[in-house]
Protein backbone atom coordinates (compact mmCIF):
# COMPACT_ATOMS: atom_id res chain seq x y z
CA UNK A 1 0.00 0.00 0.00
CA UNK A 2 1.20 3.18 -0.87
CA UNK A 3 1.09 6.01 1.55
CA UNK A 4 0.16 9.65 0.21
CA UNK A 5 3.55 12.14 1.55
CA UNK A 6 2.32 15.33 3.92
CA UNK A 7 4.09 17.47 1.20
CA UNK A 8 0.91 16.78 -1.69
CA UNK A 9 -1.62 16.71 0.96
CA UNK A 10 -0.09 20.29 1.64
CA UNK A 11 -0.01 21.74 -1.03
CA UNK A 12 -3.69 20.75 -2.25
CA UNK A 13 -4.81 22.68 1.45
CA UNK A 14 -2.96 25.40 0.12
CA UNK A 15 -4.12 25.77 -3.14
CA UNK A 16 -7.67 25.83 -1.63
CA UNK A 17 -6.69 29.02 1.08
CA UNK A 18 -5.00 30.89 -1.69
CA UNK A 19 -7.06 34.08 -2.78
CA UNK A 20 -8.22 34.93 -5.75
CA UNK A 21 -5.80 36.50 -8.29
CA UNK A 22 -6.07 40.17 -8.23
CA UNK A 23 -8.77 41.62 -10.22
CA UNK A 24 -10.47 38.06 -11.19
CA UNK A 25 -13.74 36.15 -9.77
CA UNK A 26 -13.44 32.39 -9.91
CA UNK A 27 -10.92 33.24 -12.80
CA UNK A 28 -12.93 35.51 -14.56
CA UNK A 29 -11.82 38.97 -14.84
CA UNK A 30 -14.75 41.16 -12.78
CA UNK A 31 -15.18 44.04 -15.44
CA UNK A 32 -17.07 41.81 -17.93
CA UNK A 33 -20.49 42.03 -17.78
CA UNK A 34 -22.64 39.09 -18.67
CA UNK A 35 -26.22 38.16 -19.36
CA UNK A 36 -27.89 35.34 -18.00
CA UNK A 37 -31.41 34.29 -19.81
CA UNK A 38 -34.38 32.67 -16.59
CA UNK A 39 -34.01 29.01 -16.51
CA UNK A 40 -37.23 27.86 -18.00
CA UNK A 41 -38.47 24.06 -17.65
CA UNK A 42 -37.78 21.82 -20.07
CA UNK A 43 -39.12 18.39 -20.81
CA UNK A 44 -36.14 15.42 -20.34
CA UNK A 45 -32.39 16.98 -21.00
CA UNK A 46 -32.09 20.46 -20.20
CA UNK A 47 -29.70 21.98 -22.41
CA UNK A 48 -28.09 25.26 -21.13
CA UNK A 49 -26.04 27.07 -24.38
CA UNK A 50 -22.82 29.48 -23.29
CA UNK A 51 -22.33 31.71 -25.16
CA UNK A 52 -19.37 34.60 -25.34
CA UNK A 53 -19.82 37.85 -27.50
CA UNK A 54 -16.39 38.97 -28.08
CA UNK A 55 -16.95 43.18 -28.98
CA UNK A 56 -14.93 46.51 -28.58
CA UNK A 57 -16.46 48.89 -26.86
CA UNK A 58 -20.02 50.53 -27.09
CA UNK A 59 -19.69 50.21 -31.32
CA UNK A 60 -23.20 50.66 -33.50
CA UNK A 61 -21.81 46.95 -34.48
CA UNK A 62 -21.08 45.87 -31.21
CA UNK A 63 -24.32 47.15 -29.81
CA UNK A 64 -25.92 45.46 -32.89
CA UNK A 65 -24.77 42.26 -32.09
CA UNK A 66 -25.53 41.82 -28.60
CA UNK A 67 -29.07 43.30 -29.29
CA UNK A 68 -29.58 40.43 -32.16
CA UNK A 69 -28.45 37.63 -29.82
CA UNK A 70 -30.78 38.22 -27.40
CA UNK A 71 -33.81 38.61 -29.62
CA UNK A 72 -32.53 35.23 -30.75
CA UNK A 73 -31.63 33.45 -27.87
CA UNK A 74 -35.16 34.38 -26.36
CA UNK A 75 -36.83 33.61 -29.49
CA UNK A 76 -35.10 30.03 -29.85
CA UNK A 77 -33.44 29.21 -26.22
CA UNK A 78 -36.43 28.96 -24.76
CA UNK A 79 -34.04 31.06 -21.70
CA UNK A 80 -31.71 28.47 -21.42
CA UNK A 81 -28.51 30.39 -22.18
CA UNK A 82 -26.05 32.49 -20.50
CA UNK A 83 -24.52 35.39 -22.97
CA UNK A 84 -20.69 36.75 -21.96
CA UNK A 85 -19.84 40.03 -23.17
CA UNK A 86 -16.00 40.24 -23.31
CA UNK A 87 -15.29 43.90 -24.04
CA UNK A 88 -11.66 43.53 -25.88
CA UNK A 89 -11.04 47.22 -25.68
CA UNK A 90 -10.53 46.34 -22.29
CA UNK A 91 -8.79 43.28 -22.19
CA UNK A 92 -7.23 42.70 -25.46
CA UNK A 93 -5.35 39.72 -24.13
CA UNK A 94 -8.74 37.73 -23.94
CA UNK A 95 -8.84 37.41 -27.40
CA UNK A 96 -6.29 34.11 -28.19
CA UNK A 97 -8.31 32.33 -26.09
CA UNK A 98 -10.78 31.71 -28.53
CA UNK A 99 -8.62 32.87 -31.40
CA UNK A 100 -10.54 35.88 -32.09
CA UNK A 101 -9.34 37.49 -35.18
CA UNK A 102 -12.07 39.90 -36.07
CA UNK A 103 -15.10 41.52 -33.52
CA UNK A 104 -17.72 41.37 -33.13
CA UNK A 105 -17.43 37.80 -33.04
CA UNK A 106 -20.16 35.26 -30.89
CA UNK A 107 -18.32 31.60 -30.23
CA UNK A 108 -21.02 29.19 -28.74
CA UNK A 109 -18.72 27.44 -26.28
CA UNK A 110 -21.66 24.51 -25.14
CA UNK A 111 -23.21 22.89 -26.39
CA UNK A 112 -20.28 21.04 -28.07
CA UNK A 113 -18.93 21.53 -30.68
CA UNK A 114 -17.25 25.04 -30.66
CA UNK A 115 -18.34 27.03 -33.19
CA UNK A 116 -17.28 30.73 -34.63
CA UNK A 117 -20.00 33.51 -35.96
CA UNK A 118 -18.27 36.41 -37.18
CA UNK A 119 -20.48 40.07 -38.06
CA UNK A 120 -23.07 41.57 -36.00
CA UNK A 121 -25.58 38.84 -36.43
CA UNK A 122 -28.21 40.81 -38.50
CA UNK A 123 -28.59 37.93 -41.04
CA UNK A 124 -30.55 35.80 -38.47
CA UNK A 125 -30.88 32.73 -40.81
CA UNK A 126 -26.95 32.65 -40.88
CA UNK A 127 -26.64 33.12 -37.36
CA UNK A 128 -29.63 30.05 -36.62
CA UNK A 129 -27.82 27.73 -39.12
CA UNK A 130 -24.15 28.98 -37.69
CA UNK A 131 -25.56 27.91 -33.90
CA UNK A 132 -27.20 24.90 -35.27
CA UNK A 133 -30.54 26.22 -34.38
CA UNK A 134 -31.80 25.26 -37.54
CA UNK A 135 -30.75 22.69 -40.63
CA UNK A 136 -28.81 24.12 -43.34
CA UNK A 137 -30.84 24.28 -47.00
CA UNK A 138 -29.79 21.68 -49.27
CA UNK A 139 -29.12 23.06 -52.69
CA UNK A 140 -30.96 21.11 -55.09
CA UNK A 141 -29.59 19.46 -58.15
Amino acid sequence: MKKSSSKSRQSAASSKNRPASKGRANGRPQSLPSYSGILAPAKGKVITWELRLYVAGNTPNSIAAFSNLKQICETHMGGRYRIEIIDLLRNPQLASGDQIIAIPTLVRRLPTPIKKIIGDLSNRERVLIGLDLKPARVASA
